[in-house]
């Protein structure tokens, strides 16, 4: 399945709920959610039975669109978590929250996960001194996320650089606001990742 590409907007109304999609957007009166409580569409007000199945591709598409990650990606990373020791969902959450692209929004460098993909894969983002360009690129502790030293001059980098103190960075990763740069310190706890995803269902719809 090809990433999605339309109004961002259509998939939070379709939700039912605000997945940030759009940065800053999400949190001023000009968010769609807060005008239109329907889903998108001809029909989008009209009532529907809910299955347990649409439950549970609802929250596995809404991971998804959270993180904007492609199916073949997740159903990798969905292997991986059953690979590692402890509860799945909880180790899919962890992945998904270790992405460089999510750490990169997650230490405030980008408005959106959208915005941070692309400063990755334009080339603006090192992993400890070498640029790395792969959004799905899973850092581990101790790596040290920062910019590129020619992106400094960038527009996007003046902006990052004037909001970044206003920014909620998590624990387990710190920042020098000095020279806008990150490091990861530590895995995420399950109290520390994308509390709008029920993983659960996630599971469940794979265990089908």
């Amino acid at each position: 399945m090809a990433r999605y590409t339309g109004p961002a907007c259509r998939i939070c109304r379709r939700h039912g709920e605000k997945l940030m999609l759009k940065g800053a957007k999400c949190l001023t009166p000009k968010c769609p959610v807060l005008k239109r409580h329907t889903p998108p569409g001809q029909h989008g007000s009209a009532r529907r039975k809910v299955s347990e199945y649409s439950m549970q591709l609802k929250e596995k598409q809404k991971a998804r669109y959270i993180y904007g990650v492609l199916e073949r990606q997740f159903i990798r990373h969905y292997a991986e978590a059953e690979r590692r020791p402890g509860p799945t969902g909880e180790n899919l959450l962890q992945i998904l929250e270790m992405r460089l692209d999510n750490v990169v929004y997650r230490l405030g460098f980008a408005e959106s996960r959208r915005q941070a993909r692309q400063l990755v894969q334009h080339g603006h983002i090192t992993v400890n001194g070498r640029v790395t360009n792969i959004s799905s690129y899973l850092v581990k502790e101790g790596d040290v996320i920062a910019w590129k030293e020619g992106s400094s001059k960038s527009v996007l980098y003046k902006i990052a650089a004037e909001d970044i103190g206003s920014k909620f960075i998590p624990s387990w990763l710190s920042l020098d606001q000095d020279n806008l740069s990150g490091r990861v310190l530590s895995a995420p706890s399950p109290n520390e990742t994308e509390s709008a995803i029920d993983e659960r269902l996630i599971v469940a719809f794979y265990a089908r």
